[in-house]
């Protein structure tokens, strides 16, 4: 860990160095100096040049198009750190499962995150099973979530309980689901070049807890 400086541009030999502990454990101290307001100091049109002809990203989010909830600032990243892969819901489908195979099998990424949080619009209008346009088939997606979550009172939006429950389900279903539909992933994630791991973003601190 040590040996890696996350204020410079990921390269080749950098990110060979990254393993997948390394990878969340750089996720996690960037979310750190993003809730103390303390961010790397980047050179950010120098990594613009250094990452022209090529990227060497050391993990992959797969996060919500939730406009509070930027990934690369989450977790204080620069040019060519990491992946974003943004949906509402942070669910997976085939597109979204071929990006991030790309992302480990192809261009080396040592880390896959799930990011839901707190509040998710998606999630809510999932429980609520809100039907409009595109957004009918899309919210199908959640669905599955909604349904697996346990409980005995209100199961619509109108319940901050249950809908914190659906969001973290969610986040669980979507690495399930990672595991189950891509078997390159899950060769991966076996033979120990990549980790799938699950965490929750609080809109109201900026803390990114893990699962």
């Amino acid at each position: 860990m040590s040996e890696i400086n996350n204020s410079q541009t990921m390269n080749a030999e950098t990110q060979a160095k990254v393993t997948p502990d390394i990878a969340i454990e750089l996720l996690k101290k960037g979310n750190e100096r993003f809730v103390q307001s303390k961010p790397l100091n980047r050179d950010l049109p120098q990594q613009i040049k250094n990452t022209a002809n090529g990227q060497w990203p050391f993990a992959a989010v797969l996060g919500c198009v939730d406009s509070r909830v930027p990934n690369e600032m989450v977790f204080d990243q620069g040019i060519g750190d990491i992946f974003s892969v943004r949906i509402a819901g942070n669910f997976v489908n085939t597109d979204i499962l071929g990006s991030l195979e790309y992302a480990c099998a192809v261009a080396n990424s040592k880390a896959i995150v799930v990011l839901g949080h707190e509040g998710c619009g998606a999630v809510k209008s999932a429980c609520d099973y809100v039907e409009a346009g595109n957004i009918t088939s899309m919210l199908a997606n959640i669905t599955p979530s909604v349904e697996a979550t346990p409980e005995e009172g209100d199961r619509s939006s109108k319940n901050a309980g249950f809908v914190k429950k659906v969001i973290q389900k969610n986040v669980e279903l979507t690495i399930a689901n990672m595991r189950e539909r891509s078997s390159i992933l899950l060769d991966l994630e076996r033979e120990g070049k990549i980790t799938i791991a699950g965490a929750l973003y609080d809109l109201a601190t900026g803390q990114v807890r893990w699962l």
